[in-house]
């Protein structure tokens, strides 16, 4: 399934993380069969190695087609390639320095640093979307029309995850990410435990 594109270039693009991250997770959780199945069901190639930013249509593709061809195991597929896309930011995306000046300072300040700099970032995530600050106390987020939610009111469990490893990684080591659904944004609460 490496290989060539088949979808118009044009339109709104997302970090090729939000599929390449995904690929992995379906190799090592259902095998090379089930994720070549899902991607060839989502119409959709696996971009190389270096790719520049995917086309939105490609990445919302092939996540709604894991919502629905692998539905017992969706959710935590999609916590798992959240989690390793997160992963791929904090080794690859911020730099070391940043890295330590939000650890060293105090939580509610390094929390929002490292809120500025996602939200200063949003567009390589939500695409189409469009992120925004909600709330501070508790931190709450929101992507409306969120291009990667797979609808039915079902929440972003990819989403969810690169946050809730953000945070745990460089602010609070036990935050957990809720998401919850709206009818037009995907809403994301973040809870320190």
């Amino acid at each position: 399934m490496d290989g060539g594109s088949p979808f118009i270039e044009d339109g709104a693009r997302i970090g090729p993380n939000a599929i390449l991250q995904l690929v992995a997770v379906l190799d090592q959780e259902v095998g090379r069969a089930a994720r070549d199945r899902v991607m060839q069901s989502a119409g959709q190639v696996v971009p190389p190695e270096g790719a520049g930013m995917w086309p939105e249509a490609a990445c919302r593709a092939v996540h709604l087609t894991v919502y629905r061809d692998l539905p017992d195991r969706a959710e935590a597929l999609m916590a798992k390639a959240g989690a390793a896309t997160a992963d791929y930011i904090l080794a690859n995306r911020i730099p070391g320095p940043a890295k330590a000046l939000i650890r060293a300072l105090p939580s509610p300040l390094g929390a929002r640093l490292l809120t500025g700099a996602i939200t200063r970032h949003a567009w390589t995530f939500a695409g189409s979307g469009q992120f925004r600050v909600t709330g501070h106390r508790p931190l709450t987020v929101e992507i409306e029309n969120n291009p990667l939610t797979p609808g039915a009111g079902r929440p972003c469990h990819w989403h969810a995850a690169v946050f809730t490893r953000l945070y745990q990684a460089l602010v609070w080591p036990a935050a957990r990410v809720e998401s919850t659904e709206t009818p037009s944004a995907s809403r994301f609460t973040l809870h320190q435990r």
